[in-house]
């Protein structure tokens, strides 16, 4: 079910009435309809995954009693490698089998023998590889004594299930997320109508920007040999907040729906693209998986204490299997480890944590060095979205080779031109409000909420209506469900 159809404009409204009007005092069923709604929402896609999903759930469930009562270390550590070797098993099974094998054929034919193997036929579930971390996470967390574990299996199923952020996150903590199911809710006026401003504001990223913006990307990176530098490198500008709208957006909206069922989620996106450099950037975007890979291992492999080749060793390790993390292609690493060139200076000079602040902070706008340096972090980043965005190694090269010749001066044909300008002048319009709210949870968290009601409310249509006016007729999915 996605956020951005018709079905889900149903089911919201309709699992809200029944969770405060059906459930308001009693705990047990409001988790109860958490995990029913969340089971739904989730086998909308295909009822089958459902059962991965229990299987993870139940599994983790057992091995965290297991290791409440049991005070061997080996025993521990079998009971842990149980609940990895699980659910990364089928991770790895369902997400890279073929491309395992494919590579495995290739390099046998690179030295001139021919192997028969067949790849199969596997249908990729929505959403594994975020349930997966979650549910890691807690068993990793109870095995460290960071956290009791739980005797709640309804509890815990509604923690692994939650549907708003259940398919493309964010990657909650068990610490945050689960404790929040032990204590009953109650319905919270000002967090719910902060809710449903998200939830806009969301829906606007994903409707509006992103989707206007993957028209043409899609057309420019499909057909990259027909096209001039200057015209790739517009793609690549246009994918850039494809892609960011289409993921920030998701959160904005899981964020602001678990709000209206009184339910607190982390940030997982601060306003990435204002950064100053690229340790910044990865502190402010897809910050649950960031600060994943950093807490489970980032910090367990050394992290950045030692001497100059385990720096080395664990930057490209987490950023090389960060690229992994988002699909089975090569283009994926090749962009963790780019991202990885990018840091590395950063780290080795001590300048990783130079830019804690938000950039012009209490300011309306930023000094020449601040903008420059902005300018030159976005310039990076936009750059590495085209071995994201490329379908093959070969295809992003020979894009940058065109980006780099004299035709980067030329812009050719990629479709309706007036549309296109009216695309950047909404690219615009999102840049100019996040940089109003930067110092905010979201764009519009703030924006006109002092202001008289008549001015207030006029945005907000206003908002609903370019929404409407851009929503596709089919339904597009968000960029992230396939990773």
């Amino acid at each position: 079910m996605l956020f951005n159809s018709i079905d889900f404009a149903i089911f919201l409204p309709l699992v809200f009435l029944l969770y405060w009007f059906g459930a308001r005092h009693s705990l047990k069923a409001q988790n109860l309809i958490i995990l029913i709604s969340s089971y739904v929402f989730y086998g909308w896609w295909d009822w089958r995954f459902l059962s991965l999903i229990a299987l993870s759930t139940i599994v983790d469930f057992l091995v965290g009693l297991g290791l409440a009562n049991n005070k061997i270390e080996r025993n521990r550590k079998i009971l842990l490698w149980l609940s990895i070797s699980l659910n990364l098993g089928l991770l790895g099974f369902f997400k890279y089998y073929n491309f395992f094998i494919e590579n495995f054929i290739q390099t046998f034919l690179f030295f001139g023998t021919e192997i028969k193997s067949n790849t199969l036929n596997i249908i990729l579930p929505v959403g594994i590889s975020f349930y997966t971390f979650q549910t890691l996470s807690y068993t990793i967390d109870v095995y460290k004594n960071k956290i009791q574990p739980t005797r709640n299996l309804i509890a815990f199923a509604a923690f692994v299930s939650f549907f708003p952020q259940l398919v493309a996150g964010p990657i909650e903590r068990a610490k945050n997320l689960l404790p929040q199911f032990y204590e009953k809710r109650a319905f919270n006026y000002t967090s719910a109508t902060d809710g449903l401003r998200q939830i806009l504001w969301g829906l606007f990223k994903k409707v509006v920007i992103a989707d206007n913006c993957a028209e043409f990307a899609n057309v420019i990176f499909n057909n990259s040999a027909e096209h001039s530098g200057g015209t790739l490198l517009l793609g690549a500008f246009f994918f850039a907040f494809q892609i960011y709208g289409d993921f920030s957006g998701y959160s904005d909206i899981a964020i602001g729906t678990s709000r209206l069922f009184g339910v607190t989620l982390m940030k997982n996106f601060a306003f990435p693209y204002f950064s100053r450099d690229i340790a910044e950037f990865w502190r402010r975007w897809h910050i649950s998986l960031s600060t994943w890979f950093r807490d489970y291992l980032y910090i367990p492999l050394g992290g950045s204490r030692g001497s100059f080749g385990t720096k080395l060793r664990n930057t490209f390790i987490v950023f090389g299997i960060s690229g992994f993390w988002h699909g089975a292609n090569w283009t994926f690493i090749f962009w963790g480890v780019l991202n990885a060139l990018y840091f590395l200076p950063l780290l080795l000079s001590n300048r990783n944590r130079k830019n804690m602040d938000t950039i012009a902070e209490g300011k309306m706008l930023p000094s020449a060095k601040e903008f420059i340096s902005m300018m030159i972090t976005f310039s990076l980043i936009v750059f590495a979205w085209i071995f994201f965005r490329a379908e093959n190694i070969y295809q992003a090269f020979a894009i940058v080779v065109e980006i780099c010749s004299p035709s980067i001066l030329t812009i050719s044909d990629f479709g309706n031109v007036h549309h296109s300008i009216l695309t950047l002048l909404l690219v615009s319009f999102l840049i100019t409000v996040e940089w109003i709210g930067r110092q905010r949870e979201f764009g519009i968290e703030v924006l006109f909420k002092d202001k008289p009601k008549i001015l207030r409310w006029s945005f907000y249509a206003f908002m609903i209506f370019i929404i409407g006016m851009f929503m596709q007729t089919e339904e597009t999915p968000f960029i992230y469900f396939q990773f």
